[in-house]
């Protein structure tokens, strides 16, 4: 594989003369498989054949010794380059340029290697444990689990911050004071009640286990959050039409993130569940869209529309890479992987952005909203909409009567009898 990179024979030989060339030619082909540039392969080569032997010099003598010598290598670069001179994110910038190659190669070829930027789950040597307890006894979903190890992150680092070294030293005093600090950092509401709704389950834990004396869950307070109080972040339909022309359907990642807009906006899927899209529910013959795992715990075929079709045929024959993987999305840059929830959400807040349209928080939860007001305006019936874009309950769907235009109309004209009843 080597040779598919480098045309001198020298510069190959001077890579498997080294005493970790076969690690690095490992790595290589690994770089090959998963679609990196071939550009890519030029810069970090070099940087690895120095790193093995730097590890040498200080006293490595195998593979499994190369982790440890890693901050050494990166401290020692770049004290002997220009860069050493500057300082803040110019500097760290510079340092994770030669870190992150090393560890991503470490990562492929020494069993069990999580770098810096793989972190420990937070509390993991007090309480290993609890996200163990959260999938197995409270069945938590992995989405909702990520949700308690971003916030518990943020407890973490809090704490060290202000020299709390154990967690028996909690009380409710610093648990209020944490839980400020994070309000004043901008959360919204719902996600300051998520970070409540989090740390109340983790204390409660840590009594169990015997961590903490005594159960703090009752001092955890978060902002009173009523229902329906905001209204849906939807654009109008003419906004959706400036978002989809700022698609450049001529590349591989403008015809993926065309049809995944699309998507959003005619079905009103939520990001993780076009992530989730699958070859095997487009069915063809049938011309359907089957949507599994919803939300709600069950699963919705839709009719396949004539656009999100085209625009899925035209992905999958020139856009999508060529893998065995049976998801629909992929990454557009290396490596070649499915795309992330994340992922979807980020596409559709770019278009977004790019569009010029001013919405709050921005993502795809704006075109699903977008899709159930024009329902909405369409006259649909409640129960109708709420099945169509998978919610949980008719709860779910009360908040769009804030924005049923006409309805409310007939209603302040004094003809609303018929409609509340």
């Amino acid at each position: 594989m080597l040779e598919s990179y480098f045309v001198k024979p020298q510069t190959v030989d001077r890579v498997r003369g080294s005493w970790i060339g076969p690690e690095i030619e490992r790595y290589v082909d690994w770089l090959g498989e998963q679609g990196y540039a071939a550009r890519c392969v030029f810069r970090r080569v070099p940087l690895l054949v120095a790193f093995g032997e730097f590890a040498r010099a200080r006293g490595a003598l195998a593979v499994e010794d190369l982790p440890v010598h890693v901050e050494a290598f990166v401290a020692a670069r770049v004290a002997s380059s220009r860069s050493a001179r500057r300082e803040g994110e110019v500097g760290r910038r510079f340092a994770g340029e030669i870190r992150g190659p090393i560890e991503h190669m470490l990562g492929v070829v020494v069993p069990g290697f999580a770098g810096r930027g793989h972190r420990p789950a937070p509390f993991a040597v007090e309480l290993p444990g609890f996200f163990e307890y959260l999938e197995g006894e409270r069945g938590l979903r992995p989405a909702s689990i990520a949700g308690y190890r971003h916030h518990l992150s943020r407890l973490e680092g809090y704490l060290a911050r202000i020299g709390v070294r154990r967690l028996s030293e909690l009380s409710p005093a610093i648990l209020s004071a944490f839980i400020a600090e994070r309000s004043g950092a901008g959360l919204a509401k719902v996600s300051l009640c998520e970070c409540c709704a989090a740390l109340r389950g983790f204390v409660r834990y840590a009594h169990r286990e015997g961590v903490i004396a005594r159960d703090l869950s009752g001092a955890i307070e978060g902002p009173q959050v009523y229902r329906l109080a905001d209204i849906p972040r939807s654009i109008t339909w003419e906004e959706v039409g400036l978002v989809l022309g700022c698609v450049d359907r001529r590349t591989p990642c403008g015809k993926r993130d065309w049809a995944i807009l699309l998507l959003l906006v005619t079905y009103g899927l939520r990001s993780r569940e076009v992530a989730a899209l699958t070859l095997d529910d487009i069915d063809w013959r049938r011309e359907r869209l089957a949507v599994r795992e919803r939300k709600a715990g069950h699963s919705t075929a839709f009719p396949l529309s004539a656009a999100v079709g085209e625009a899925l045929v035209d992905y999958l024959r020139h856009g999508r890479p060529q893998t065995k993987e049976r998801r629909v999305f992929f990454r557009a840059l290396a490596p070649v992987v499915p795309i992330t929830a994340d992922g979807v959400s980020g596409r559709a807040r770019h278009y977004l952005l790019k569009a010029g349209i001013d919405v709050p928080r921005p993502g795809s939860h704006t075109l699903r909203h977008t899709c159930v007001q024009r329902l909405v305006d369409a006259d649909f019936a409640w129960k109708t909409i709420g099945d169509f874009v998978g919610h949980r309950s008719a709860k779910s769907t009360e908040i769009y009567t804030k924005v049923a235009v006409e309805q409310l109309r007939q209603v302040a004209l004094g003809d609303g009898e018929e409609v509340l009843s």
